[in-house]
């Protein structure tokens, strides 16, 4: 069993830029795929990006590519997501999820095992 805690988020002014991070504890989090997606107020929640165990293969959701930057840290236990030249329409809380160690990683949330409480983003114009 992982639990999962993001944290970073926060206001940020349009074209800004913050990190967020999701640290693991419970259990070692170096097999783990991780995603990160995020839910919108009244939409429903959607995929954002994810990076594969190793590290070496990362998604985009393609709102967000070239803007967005997932790296994970495994002596850390933890997973980042740089988001950068943020527009409006990132406003989201943001959350990162795990999957099953030793799996793929996945663009579909119903895919991930573990899920973090979630942290806001605010985006303003």
């Amino acid at each position: 069993q992982v639990q999962l805690v993001e944290s970073g988020g926060g206001l940020v002014q349009a074209g800004g830029s913050l990190r967020l991070s999701c640290a693991a504890s419970g259990r070692t989090f170096i097999d783990y795929p991780v995603g990160w997606f995020r839910q919108a107020p009244g939409k429903e929640r959607v995929f954002v990006t994810a990076i594969s165990w190793t590290g070496t293969n990362t998604y985009y959701a393609g709102s967000v590519k070239g803007r967005f930057s997932i790296s994970r840290d495994n002596a850390k236990n933890t997973v980042y997501l740089q988001m950068n030249s943020l527009k409006p329409e990132d406003t989201a809380v943001y959350y990162c999820a795990a999957r099953p160690p030793g799996s793929a990683y996945d663009t579909r949330s119903d895919e991930y095992r573990y899920w973090g409480q979630g942290t806001q983003v605010t985006v303003s114009s």
